[in-house]
């Protein structure tokens, strides 16, 4: 088995580091996410119903959305064995199916003591804002030699 080294360990990371992951958000995406969460709202996967919404058509779940910030923490920054604590998130627009969504984290505060880092996170649709919210890992420390 193949051990993999975390992007960043703690003592590497610094305020201001940030990273990001674009995913375009596709019709099998909805329907997988749908069927894992058991999340089956009618805005999500009926288009005629979705036109009786405000939004007038149908409407990505908010949590497939806040997903790919968890792609990013795990695959890029700090990287292989970040373990989520905590996520806040604030909705701000909807994304649609067949758009590109883009998280971005940036790194705010480094608690190296307890290899726990907090970060805002960032989902934008064509530069637009559609997430913000903050993030707390815990990061890999450094093995001791």
């Amino acid at each position: 088995m193949t051990v993999l080294r975390p992007s960043f360990y703690t003592d590497e990371l610094f305020v201001g580091q940030t990273a990001s992951q674009s995913k375009t958000i596709t019709e099998t995406d909805i329907i997988l996410f749908s069927a894992v969460s058991m999340d089956t709202n009618a805005i999500h996967l009926d288009e005629e119903y979705a036109k009786t919404t405000r939004f007038g058509t149908r409407i990505v779940h908010g949590m497939l959305t806040g997903s790919v910030i968890s792609s990013v923490l795990a695959n890029r920054l700090p990287g292989p064995g970040t373990i989520f604590l905590s996520q806040s998130m604030r909705f701000l627009a909807p994304v649609h199916p067949g758009e590109t969504l883009t998280a971005t984290v940036t790194v705010t505060e480094i608690i190296k003591e307890k290899n726990r880092v907090k970060l805002e996170t960032i989902c934008t649709v064509a530069g637009k804002r559609v997430l913000e919210g903050e993030a707390i890992v815990l990061a890999v420390g450094r093995p001791q030699s």
